[in-house]
């Protein structure tokens, strides 16, 4: 079977380290899908905006394992060590989203904001998506609340984990410095707030690094509290 890339998802995130572990339906991180030349036809949009939600299915195109001293691309895992569990515990592949898996084929549920006409042609804004900057998008198919959504599913090892977050400190002089420069404050706060770390990592004094857009912050974490101790531009 051949996959065609119809798409590429947009957005801040250029590393993987940050990125939310799932979609999110209170996000405000927004993601461009500017679609590829072959597909920017009009008609193949036509009734979208009488959705609210869309599934979106792409590849994890960065998705490395290492193995030994090597890394690679292609092999795929039985179990993996689900950051959540604290990185020690496995579980097996189809009872996880990690991304190693024998075909890298993603699904993300994401909320549509609106359609802007552009020089790309028909751009689709959307939030609450988990993907990389550059991601590629093989298929978008309408999200149907009355089919697709199960209020009384099980939610596995997962359900414990779901209402986790962390509450975000900033120096207020900093933050009202930083928002005069453009900062998307609001959305960095939103993902520090997820705690991108691995569960095994928690040392109170380690700094950790993320880059946002043009952002680069540096914080650390102790207990619940995530405290931001530099937000610099690029």
């Amino acid at each position: 079977m051949e996959l065609h890339i119809i798409a590429h998802a947009h957005n801040g995130f250029s590393q993987k380290f940050g990125i939310p572990r799932q979609s999110r339906e209170d996000s405000i991180i927004e993601t461009r899908i500017i679609f590829t030349p072959a597909y920017r036809v009009r008609e193949a949009l036509r009734g979208i905006n009488e959705y609210s939600h869309l599934w979106l299915l792409w590849g994890f195109h960065e998705a490395i394992r290492r193995e030994g001293n090597e890394e690679t691309s292609n092999n795929w895992s039985p179990t993996v060590r689900p950051p959540r569990l604290g990185g020690n515990k496995r579980m097996g592949v189809f009872a996880t989203r990690s991304p190693f898996r024998p075909n890298p084929i993603g699904l993300t549920s994401v909320k549509l904001i609106r359609i802007e006409d552009t020089t790309q042609g028909l751009t689709l804004i959307v939030t609450g998506a988990d993907l990389l900057d550059g991601t590629p998008i093989y298929d978008i198919k309408p999200y149907l609340s009355f089919s697709d959504s199960h209020p009384d599913a099980q939610n596995g090892f997962a359900e414990n984990t779901k209402e986790y977050h962390l509450i975000v400190e900033i120096d207020e002089t900093l933050k009202q410095l930083i928002r005069a420069q453009g900062c998307p404050w609001e959305a960095i706060q939103e993902i520090l707030s997820q705690d991108p770390r691995p569960a095994y990592q928690n040392d109170p004094e380690r700094v950790y690094h993320i880059d946002y857009a043009d952002w680069a912050v540096d914080f650390i974490v102790n207990n619940a509290t995530v405290c931001v101790k530099k937000c610099t531009k690029k």
